[in-house]
C-alpha cells in the first residue's frame, strides 16, 4: 500500500486482538490495539485518519456507547462493528448509528478486508462503496415483494412472530420466506442478509 492504512482495533479479548492484529499486519495495515473502549476513547482525539474495528460486548463501556461517544465528539472515523453470535440486532443498531459494516465472529479474512475497503473508501471518497451498493441493489431485485417485506422486518430487528403478525401470515411462513430469500441471495446467515440490505441503502 502506498498510503498508510491505520486500523484501530478495540476488543477486550486478548486472543482476538492478537489474531486480528496479525491478520491485518500481514495484509499491510498499521494496527493499534486497545483492550477497552475507555482506553480507545482516551486516545481517540489524537488519532489520525483510519478505520475502527470495534467489538460490541465489552465491560465498562460497550461498542455502541463508544460509537455514540465518537459521534458526540465529532470524531469522524469509519467504524466496523464486530459481534458475537446472536448479536445481530445489536449490529442493526450499530449500522443505523452510522457504522460502515458489521462482522459476525468468527469472520473470514476476506470479509474483514472487504469491510475495511468500504471504510477506507469513505475516507478516500472513492467509488468503491457506490459500486458495492449497486451490486447489492441488483441482488435484492431478484426477491419477490413478500420476500422483500420479510427482509424489511429483519432489517428492523423484528422476530419472525412479529413480522408474521404485521404481514398477516404465520411465523412458520415467515421462516419459509426467510429461507427462500437467503437461497436467492446465496447467503448462509442472517448477518450476510443484513449486510447486503445495508449496502443497498436499507435502514
Amino acid at each position: 500500500m502506498t498510503i498508510p492504512r491505520h486500523v484501530y482495533l478495540v476488543d477486550d479479548d486478548e486472543a482476538i486482538r492478537h489474531s486480528a492484529s496479525f491478520m491485518l499486519k500481514t495484509s499491510g495495515f498499521i494496527v493499534t490495539a486497545f483492550a477497552s473502549g475507555i482506553d480507545f476513547l482516551k486516545a481517540a482525539n489524537g488519532l489520525g485518519p483510519g478505520c475502527v474495528l470495534l467489538d460490541v460486548r465489552m465491560p465498562d463501556i460497550d461498542g455502541l456507547a463508544v460509537q455514540a461517544e465518537l459521534k458526540a465528539r465529532g470524531i469522524v472515523l469509519p467504524v466496523i462493528v464486530m459481534t458475537g453470535h446472536g448479536d445481530v440486532t445489536v449490529a442493526v443498531s450499530a449500522m443505523k448509528g452510522g457504522a460502515v459494516d458489521f462482522l459476525e465472529k468468527p469472520f473470514e479474512k476476506l470479509e474483514l478486508l472487504a469491510a475495511l475497503s468500504d471504510g477506507f473508501a469513505r475516507i478516500d471518497q472513492s467509488g468503491h462503496r457506490a459500486d458495492r451498493a449497486e451490486r447489492a441493489v441488483v441482488r435484492l431485485e431478484a426477491l419477490t415483494l413478500r420476500e422483500r417485506e420479510v427482509l424489511r422486518g429483519l432489517v428492523n430487528g423484528l422476530p419472525n412472530k412479529t413480522i408474521g403478525y404485521d404481514l398477516g401470515i404465520s411465523a412458520r411462513t415467515v421462516e419459509i420466506y426467510r429461507a427462500h430469500l437467503m437461497t436467492k441471495l446465496e447467503v448462509r446467515s442472517l448477518a450476510e442478509v443484513l449486510r447486503i440490505a445495508f449496502a443497498a441503502g436499507w435502514s
